[in-house]
């Protein structure tokens, strides 16, 4: 049973609660961009259609409000993913905006307006345009360049009655003036949500949230109906902290990948944003099926999901240590699942579809071996205890559970004939097993 709030308060000091980051003042929206800038990774394999169709149906189990379903000016087959798939959201009557991205250009916008007409739902042009003074230099591009590139765009989509969410590509190293003056020019063609994008991954948390709240200002000076998004990438591993940063300056949509796959390192991780949310109090979402859409993303993308990678890799909720397991063991014992996946854990497995497990290795402890016989339904025989623990030590690796019962097996034999089981006969075991 969970303990009330003061009895948490007792057990857990929380110090992110000393300085609390201000709260959203309105839920946040996420958008799952994998589809999209995660398929742009160099190193995955593009799903079929039928694999989108799948983790369409888990966004929308994890609660994802808007999904980009593909650039469909990239060619007939993109075009012909994005209509399918939002046709799927119109049949299933999924809550999930579908998105499209587009370069600032006609050609680009008109075949998301095709698909819209064809799925029979408004698609989000996701209608982009470099803005920083690097990207203008080997461009080539002049200011009036870029406003007249946002200006015709926007109209040109608005005009075909499709939704427009303007973004400006690599945001973070872009002037003040120039910005204000690309996205004022936008939302008086019509846009109703603006983009910021960390596209190289440059920016840190203080800076997303000086360039956010200066935006956030600039905007509601136009149209305080506009929103903000944010868009990061993982350059310099500060994803996760510059989405939350971006909130608590007023970003009221965020995006992320499955797996943080795309353009080089990647984009903000959408598990690990999920959970962030929750834990913060700032979203309350349904989680369990994380695991299933980090699989189906790792499977059909070739996205190897690393053995320590929180939340979803295969150690995340695992520990071979003593002190460790000892601790979780003890919880167990006291048939207190709440304490146990808390005790040594700052994401509670269950929360994300999952659970705690011990295993036996080098480092383990007598409570790793109890703890392990009495999950797979094995007598804890003081000498199976005693022995299986000092074969662990002496191995260089985890003990699997067929090495436990072939060990578990020979015991067994020689304790019921009288005799003494001689080390190198477990060693062996474990060596026969393995």
């Amino acid at each position: 049973m969970s303990p009330n709030p003061d009895e948490v308060h007792d057990l857990i000091y929380d110090w992110n609660l000393v300085e609390e980051s201000p709260r959203p003042k309105k839920r946040v929206m996420i958008v799952d961009e994998t589809l999209r800038d995660g398929l742009q990774s160099p190193s995955i394999i593009h799903p079929e259609i039928e694999d989108k169709v799948y983790l369409l149906y888990l966004m929308r189990d994890l609660g994802i409000d808007a999904a980009d379903l593909g650039l469909c000016g990239a060619g007939e087959k993109f075009k012909y993913h994005v209509t399918v798939l939002a046709r799927e959201i119109v049949n299933q009557k999924m809550p999930i905006q579908p998105q499209s991205a587009a370069r600032s250009i006609e050609a680009d916008i008109a075949p998301i307006v095709d698909a819209s007409q064809q799925a029979g739902i408004p698609i989000e042009a996701c209608i982009f345009l470099g803005t920083s003074p690097i990207r203008q230099y080997a461009e080539g591009w002049e200011l009036d360049f870029l406003l007249k590139q946002a200006e015709e765009s926007v109209t040109f989509a608005v005009k075909h009655g499709i939704p427009v969410m303007f973004v400006t590509e690599d945001t973070i190293r872009a002037k003040p003036e120039t910005l204000k003056q690309v996205y004022s020019v936008a939302i008086r063609a019509g846009a109703h949500r603006i983009c910021v994008s960390d596209t190289v991954g440059h920016i840190a948390p203080n800076g997303t949230r000086s360039l956010i709240s200066y935006l956030r200002k600039t905007v509601d000076e136009i149209n305080p109906e506009v929103g903000i998004d944010w868009h990061g990438h993982k350059d310099r591993g500060l994803d996760i902290a510059n989405t939350l940063a971006a909130i608590e300056a007023g970003a009221d949509r965020v995006h992320a990948c499955g797996l943080g796959i795309g353009e080089r390192s990647g984009n903000t991780p959408m598990e690990l944003l999920l959970v962030n949310l929750n834990l913060l109090g700032w979203a309350n979402r349904d989680l369990s099926k994380i695991p299933e859409y980090c699989k189906v993303i790792s499977e059909k993308c070739g996205a190897t999901i690393p053995f320590n990678y929180p939340v979803v890799g295969a150690d995340a909720f695992r520990t071979a240590t003593g002190v460790h397991a000892a601790a979780i063991a003890k919880a167990d014992r006291m048939d207190d699942a709440w304490l146990a996946e808390r005790v040594y854990c700052g994401v509670p497995a269950s929360m994300v579809g999952r659970e705690h497990t011990i295993e036996i290795g080098p480092m383990a402890g007598e409570h790793n071996v109890r703890f392990f016989l009495r999950k797979h339904g094995i007598e804890e025989h003081p000498v199976y205890v005693e022995k299986i623990l000092a074969a662990a030590k002496r191995s260089n690796r985890l003990l699997s559970e067929d090495d436990v019962r072939r060990m578990v097996r020979v015991l067994h034999e020689r304790l019921s004939a009288g005799g003494q089981v001689e080390d190198s006969e477990l060693d062996a075991a474990v060596k026969a097993a393995s």
